[in-house]
């Protein structure tokens, strides 16, 4: 069960956490570097521990979520291609307003985020805005909650974040000139995040708009399954699969779903191995690494571990190239599933 963060539970992890490994404004040379400070409501408490949420508005690269050190404190060097980005902070159930900040080469950003640790009583809402007809992205679309003066605008990608939305009902509001106008009621719950998928229709054209929402899973969140799955998607370095899809198939073991994946194969033993990669491998094969719950459960037939109906979600990644660092290793040269229970 999720929990609020109180100021007493931040002075336990004050001593458990050692410094994260960061980097000197000397080193990232002539690139624009990122300096963000996690402090509580007040701004007078760090936040050791706090993750730290980038994801860059215009680059395709991967989100970026990372703990703070010991001073809560993080620090980067931001990648050449990278021009602006919406970033945030989370403890807990516990999360900061969003900040944008736009990027020039050489030059230093430093971004205090306060993270609210009183009672927790707001949500956020993040999604994507499209084009009903073609579904194609919509870019500078203006998102916002009726009765709220904070207001987000879909990137080039559509994507947008509204943070802090207080739970409850609501009724988000999307413009864009071009499109019709849409209204649309979202139920926000408390320290969860809400994804909105937005069809807009162009105003020439008669049909409804298209709207998808779905409150994500703390847990996921909190493990970073949904930034790989962006990027995942958005570079096609993996499949993933969530509980909605795995309730739309309603397999009979959870194995039987991802052995349907080209490139892998289930043997009689209840491993996983790889299509593709066999060449220089005896016996079965290439085996591909299985994780539950980030614990390695390669040599146990996952199906004996759990059943469908307990999976909240499934990574899948076939070869090294596309693996994320947080699942690489000598022992993982053949792929990697993931799965993740609710």
């Amino acid at each position: 069960m999720a929990r609020t963060m109180t100021i007493a539970a931040v002075s336990l992890l004050l001593a458990a956490v050692t410094p994260a490994a960061g980097q000197d404004r000397d080193e990232c040379g002539d690139r624009a570097s990122l300096r963000v400070a996690v402090l509580d409501e007040s701004g007078t408490v760090p936040l050791p521990g706090a993750t730290v949420v980038l994801r860059w508005n215009e680059a395709r690269r991967r989100p970026v979520r990372e703990a703070a050190d010991a001073q809560g404190s993080f620090f980067l060097c931001v990648p050449r291609d990278a021009q602006e980005a919406t970033l945030w902070a989370e403890l807990g159930d516990a999360t900061s307003d969003q900040a944008v900040v736009v990027f020039e080469p050489g030059a230093a950003s430093e971004v205090e985020l306060r993270v609210g640790l009183g009672q927790v009583r707001s949500g956020r809402i993040i999604g994507r805005v499209y084009d009903g007809v073609t579904g194609d992205a919509v870019a500078t679309a203006a998102v916002s909650v009726r009765g709220r003066n904070r207001l987000a605008e879909s990137n080039r990608r559509g994507a947008f974040i509204l943070s802090g939305v207080p739970e409850g009902q609501h009724e988000l509001e999307v413009r864009r000139i071009g499109y019709a106008p849409l209204g649309h009621s979202v139920t926000v719950t408390r320290g969860l995040t809400t994804e909105v998928d937005i069809g807009l229709v162009p105003t020439p054209v008669e049909m409804e708009p298209i709207v998808a929402t779905v409150t994500r899973s703390r847990r996921l969140e909190i493990k970073g399954f949904y930034e790989r799955k962006l990027w995942g998607e958005l570079v096609s370095g993996g499949t993933f699969f969530t509980e909605a899809d795995i309730e739309r198939r309603r397999p009979q073991r959870i194995t039987h779903m991802i052995a349907d994946m080209s490139g892998i194969r289930l043997g009689p033993n209840g491993k996983f191995y790889s299509t593709r990669l066999s060449a220089g491998f005896s016996g079965e094969g290439c085996n591909i690494k299985t994780f539950l719950d980030n614990a390695d459960v390669s040599d146990v037939p996952i199906h004996t571990l759990v059943l469908p109906v307990e999976v909240a979600g499934v990574e899948i990644y076939k070869g090294p190239a596309s693996l994320p660092a947080e699942f690489g290793g000598s022992d993982t040269r053949c792929g990697a599933i993931v799965i993740w229970t609710k």
